[in-house]
Formats: C-alpha cells, structure tokens, sequence
C-alpha cells in the first residue's frame, strides 16, 4: 500500500465502477461467514459526506489483524452496486500511518464559522471587568495549546453541539445569555456569571480523543468535564484569582448540571441557578433543532 495518495473521492461523490483508493474513517468492522462458509470481512468507510458498506472477500483474515474499528484506514478497492446500493470491492485495507491524514477531516463540524466565534470569546471575556475573574480569563484565553483544543472539541459525542467546534459554538451562545440576563437583573454578580459561563465546560477540552469517531480520553471517562475544568481552573487561578471568588465561580461550575449531579450540594448563588437555568436553556434548544422534538 506504499505509495498510495492519501486523498481519496469523498463519499457522496462514489460511482459504480469507479476506483478507490484513500484514507476513511472505519465506524464498523464485523466478521462474518458466506453461505459458503468461508469467511469475509464487512466495514463501514466513512468521511464527512456519508458512509459507505466494503467487503473484502479474500485474506479476510489477513486483513482484519491490520486495524480496528475506530481507525483511520488506508484502503483500495472498487465501487460495485449491489442489491441497489454501492458497496466497495475491497483488495487491501489497513491502519493509516500516523500523520497520513487528520483524524478532524471524516467528523462532522460546526456550521459556524470559528474564527467568529472565537472573536466572540474574546468579545464576551472582555465584558469582564473584576480585575480577578479578568486576569484569569486573560491566562486561559493566552494559552495557544488550550486555545486550540476550546476551539476542536465538541459539547458531547452524540447529543447537543455534537461535533467539532461545538464546545466554542455552546460557550459563546451560554455567554451571550449570560450578559443579556445580566442587563435584565442587574442584581447579578456580571463578572462572576459571564466568567462561569466561558470557563463552564472548560474540562471538555481534555474529556474527548478524535480518530474514526469522537470518543473519550481515560480521563474524561473516569473524571467527567466537570472535574476535568474544576481541577483546570484551580491550576490557572493560581496567583491571579483570590480563594473567595475562585470558590464562587467553582460553585457555578459544580453546579452547571444542577445541584442533583453535585450530590448533597445545593445552589449558594442566584448566579450558579442562572448558569443552570442558561446552559440547558442552549443545550435543550440546539438539542431539538438538531435531534427533533421528544
């Protein structure tokens, strides 16, 4: 397979007959048997436009020990119809190399452009004025490799803003409520509320891995955002944000799901009730618009 040109025809674009050769996404991988008994090996090839069955009827054994499912694969075969759909012939098909392609290029991302929305965070972390909760964003907001990672990671795998620049798209829109419930209710604590909502799901950063699928760090699977951006915060207030504000806006992050996922917690701020109340006002409303109603 060496040789082979990692660009490949995208999914939406495969005809019958045509060759293929290229980097996908492998989403499934399954042994099976013909009614012949002999045993053939049965993929889903994927990329942003769609999915695509393959088959590999010879050396299925042979290649199913050359990856996994969840990998990026380097295959070549040819685009049969069958039974009214297209499959690929598969002749060969193995684990990528590293760095053959980005594993950011076969999952879905936001429709929104994200150099808009990271000119929103900047925007929005500038309508922070304490000098504290300020200098704190302005550590976070500094940081290339954090800034990099807020910017790719999704809100979930398969619910809200599931897809890459999602976490940005659903912190700017938090945000955004954030300061316009502040002009309604001008008793809130302003920079303590828009501060929790751009650092809320900070932990989300390190709580997903991105191959043939998002998926979740050992971390993320074992700690959770929460804990991942309450231990984040902690390790970046240090010398910049007092103990007294770096529990208040922890509180907020604590309780973001509701006191009901913080056990024996209740809310202690009407800032952590409206971070609550906004988080899932963004993520029950994008939820709908992408997923339908019930």
């Amino acid at each position: 397979m060496v040789g082979m040109p990692s660009a490949a025809p995208s999914v939406a674009t495969l005809r019958p007959g045509q060759e293929l050769a290229g980097v996908f996404a492998c989403t499934r991988k399954d042994r099976l048997t013909a009614r012949t008994g002999t045993p053939y090996l049965a993929v889903e090839l994927r990329d942003r436009t769609g999915a695509v069955p393959a088959r590999a009827f010879r050396d299925a054994d042979v290649l199913a020990g050359r990856f996994e499912r969840g990998d990026l694969v380097r295959v070549r075969g040819r685009v049969e119809r069958f039974r009214d759909e297209l499959q690929v012939e598969l002749a060969d098909i193995a684990r990528a190399a590293p760095g053959d392609a980005d594993p950011a290029a076969f999952l879905p991302v936001a429709y929104r452009d994200l150099d808009e929305l990271d000119g929103f965070l900047e925007h929005l972390a500038g309508e922070v004025h304490d000098r504290g909760y300020a200098a704190l964003l302005e550590r976070l907001l500094g940081d290339g490799g954090l800034r990099s990672a807020w910017r790719r990671a999704p809100c979930s795998r398969d619910g809200h803003h599931a897809y890459l620049g999602g976490l940005l798209e659903h912190t700017v829109a938090v945000a955004q409520l954030a300061l316009e419930t502040c002009q309604l209710h001008p008793r809130l604590n302003s920079d303590l509320l828009i501060a929790a909502a751009l650092v809320h799901d900070l932990g989300k950063t390190r709580e997903f891995s991105y191959g043939a699928e998002i998926a979740l760090t050992d971390e993320g699977r074992l700690l959770g955002h929460v804990e991942l951006g309450l231990a984040l915060l902690r390790e970046r207030a240090a010398g910049v944000l007092d103990a007294e504000r770096l529990v208040a806006l922890s509180h907020c992050v604590l309780t973001h799901h509701g006191p009901d996922a913080a056990p024996g917690r209740r809310f202690g701020s009407a800032e952590a009730v409206a971070l609550y109340r906004l988080n899932a006002l963004d993520a029950s409303v994008k939820g709908v618009l992408e997923h339908g109603v019930g």
